[in-house]
């Protein structure tokens, strides 16, 4: 009586293979387009909480313009908010919040 054995043959792994290759080519790109897309929204989300308490600030204490560091000290922003406006280039022109590069 004979055996059979068990296990794969080199045309199964090879198949195997060419499949989760073809996978991570088209998974890859998209994960990373995906991240960016998210910094974008994130940047987008930050600009906008920036510029309403900016204009909140205005409005309360009748200045014509503000900084981040103002804004801190009075309250409108947290340490960690200021910190990401920073590092992602928000900037405070006047009375415009515009999110730089």
């Amino acid at each position: 009586m004979q055996r059979k054995k068990k296990g794969f043959t080199l045309i199964e792994m090879t198949i195997v293979l060419f499949i989760i290759g073809l996978l991570i080519l088209i998974i890859v790109p998209n994960i990373s387009h995906q991240k960016n897309r998210a910094n974008t929204v994130h940047t987008g989300a930050m600009t906008t909480v920036v510029q309403t308490q900016l204009d909140t600030y205005l409005d309360t204490t009748e200045k014509k313009t503000a900084s981040l560091d103002e804004l801190q000290k009075a309250g409108y922003l947290t340490d960690k908010q200021v910190k990401i406006a920073v590092k992602e280039g928000i900037k405070i022109n006047g009375d415009e919040v515009k999110a730089g590069s």
